[in-house]
C-alpha cells in the first residue's frame, strides 16, 4: 500500500498533522472520518475537498466514514464564521441530510468487501444524552481556558458579534463524536479544513483521556483563487453540487474559467489523474496557455464525477453553442442556465402555434428597432435563429422552430442573443 500521506502532499491535501509521524500510523488500514453538516440541502464547491480526501483514503485501501451532523447543525460551528448561524429545526436538517446522503454515494463505495465506506449521523448518540449528563460524563473533561485559546473561539471572542454559550460548546460535541466512532469504529483519524483544528485536537484529547488511546488529526488548507477569491464562490453566490441549484453548465463553466495559476493545483485535488498526466498538462499552461487544455479537463473531469457522462456532453455542447453551434436538444433548464445573462422575451405560445414572422420577433424583442432595421439585418446576413443563418424576410417561427420545449434563441450579429419564452 503506497503511503497516503505522500499522496495527499503531493496533491496539496496537507496543511496541519497532530503527529509529524502520521504516516508510519497509517501503514496499515486504519478507520478516518470527515463531518459534514447538513445546513443545506445539498453540499458545495467547498466541501468537495474533504470529500476527495476521504475518496483518496479509501483508494489507499483505508475505510473512511462521512458523518452526517444531524445534531451539531442544530447547534451551528462557529468555526471560521463572523457571526452565529441560523438555527434549523430538525424536519429542515432531515431533508438536508437525504440530499447529502446521495452526493457523498458518488464519490465513496459503500459496498466494497474489504473497506466500504460508513454514513452516520451524530444525532443517533448524541441524542440519547440529558443535559446534566452530558456535562456531567463529557463537559468535566474540559478546561474553560483551553478552549478560549482555540483560535475559532479566540477570533470571534475579540470580535464585535462575540459568541454565544451554544456555539462555544459546539467543540464538545465534535469531540464526543470522535469518542464515539472510536469506540464503536475503532476510527483512529479526523481530517477536516484548516478551520476544523481547533475542534480536532479537542476530540484527540478527549479520547486520549477517556480511552488511553493515541489518535490523530489531519487537515487541508482552506482554498482561495489566485485572485484572493474564496474557493466555490462567484459573484452570482455559492457552487453546489445540487444540479438544482447549480445547473450542470454553471458547474461545468466553474472549472473552464479556473485561473491558470490555479489550474493545476485544482487538477491534483479534484481529479484522480496520474501525477505525471497533470505535470504535462502544466507545461502545456507554459507553453501555450490560450488553449486552456488544462481547465477544459478539470471541468470534464469533476463534472463527470459529480453529474455523470450525459451532463459532460451536455455542457461541452452548450458551450458551442456560444461560439456560433446549432442550438438544440436541450431543456429549457439547460438553455436557461447557458443564457442566464441574456435579455428575454415572453410571448403567448398561441402567436407560434399561429405562425409569428421572424421581422415582428426582432422588433418585439427590440432586437431591431423597426421592421425596417429588422429586414436590412436580415437581408445583410446578420440574423440567425438558434444559430442558424435566416437571410428570408418572410421567414415564419413556428413550433418547429423551438430550441426547447419552449425556448428559441434569437441573434443579430455575432454575439447579441436573446431568448424568446413561448407559455
Amino acid at each position: 500500500m503506497t503511503n497516503i500521506i505522500d499522496t495527499l502532499a503531493q496533491r496539496g491535501f496537507v496543511s496541519q498533522k497532530s503527529d509529524e509521524k502520521l504516516a508510519d500510523k497509517l501503514q496499515k488500514p486504519v478507520v478516518l472520518y470527515a463531518g459534514f453538516d447538513p445546513t443545506a440541502v445539498s453540499l458545495h464547491v467547498g466541501n468537495l475537498l474533504q470529500i476527495m480526501l476521504l475518496a483518496q483514503f479509501q483508494r489507499h485501501g483505508h475505510r473512511p466514514i462521512a458523518l452526517v451532523g444531524g445534531a451539531t447543525a442544530m447547534i451551528g460551528d462557529p468555526s471560521g464564521k463572523s457571526e452565529e448561524r441560523n438555527l434549523l429545526d430538525q424536519e429542515t436538517i432531515a431533508g438536508n441530510q437525504e440530499g447529502i446522503k446521495k452526493q457523498l454515494q458518488q464519490f465513496l463505495d459503500f459496498s466494497c468487501r474489504e473497506n466500504p465506506a460508513a454514513l452516520v449521523n451524530n444525532m443517533d448518540w448524541i441524542s440519547r444524552f440529558s443535559f446534566i449528563e452530558f456535562l456531567r460524563d463529557v463537559g468535566k473533561h474540559f478546561r474553560v481556558g483551553e478552549m478560549m485559546g482555540k483560535e475559532s473561539v479566540r477570533q470571534r471572542l475579540q470580535s464585535e458579534a462575540g459568541m454565544s454559550f451554544t456555539e462555544f460548546s459546539y467543540q464538545l460535541l465534535q469531540a464526543y463524536d470522535f469518542l464515539h466512532l472510536n469506540r464503536q469504529f475503532n476510527c483512529i483519524l479526523q481530517v477536516g479544513g484548516d478551520d476544523q483544528w481547533g475542534n480536532i485536537t479537542a476530540g484527540i484529547e478527549l479520547v486520549r483521556k477517556l480511552e488511553g488511546k493515541a489518535v490523530y488529526g489531519l487537515t487541508s488548507p482552506l482554498l482561495t483563487t489566485a485572485s484572493g477569491q474564496k474557493f466555490g464562490k462567484t459573484e452570482a453566490g455559492t457552487i453546489w453540487l445540487d444540479a438544482e441549484k447549480t445547473s450542470p453548465y454553471q458547474f461545468y463553466q466553474y472549472w473552464i474559467r479556473a485561473d491558470d495559476r490555479d489550474v493545476i493545483r485544482l487538477l491534483k485535488m479534484f481529479t484522480f489523474l496520474p501525477l505525471e498526466n497533470i505535470d504535462q498538462l502544466e507545461e502545456q499552461v507554459r507553453l501555450e496557455p490560450e488553449k486552456r487544455q488544462a481547465q477544459r479537463i478539470l471541468a470534464q473531469e469533476v463534472t463527470r464525477m459529480v453529474h455523470g457522462d450525459t451532463q459532460v456532453e451536455l455542457a461541452k455542447k452548450a458551450a458551442g453553442m456560444l461560439f456560433g453551434e446549432k442550438i438544440d436538444g436541450l431543456s429549457d433548464q439547460d438553455l436557461g442556465s447557458i443564457f442566464a445573462d441574456v435579455p428575454s422575451t415572453r410571448l403567448s405560445r398561441q402567436r407560434l402555434d399561429e405562425g409569428i414572422t421572424l421581422l415582428d420577433a426582432l422588433c418585439e424583442t427590440k432586437m431591431s428597432k423597426s421592421r425596417g432595421e429588422a429586414k436590412k439585418l436580415i437581408k445583410n446576413g446578420g440574423a440567425y435563429v438558434n444559430n442558424v443563418k435566416v437571410d428570408n424576410i418572410d421567414y415564419v417561427l413556428t413550433t418547429q422552430s423551438l430550441a426547447s420545449d419552449t425556448i428559441l434563441v434569437l441573434r443579430s450579429g455575432k454575439k447579441n442573443y436573446h431568448l424568446v419564452r413561448f407559455e
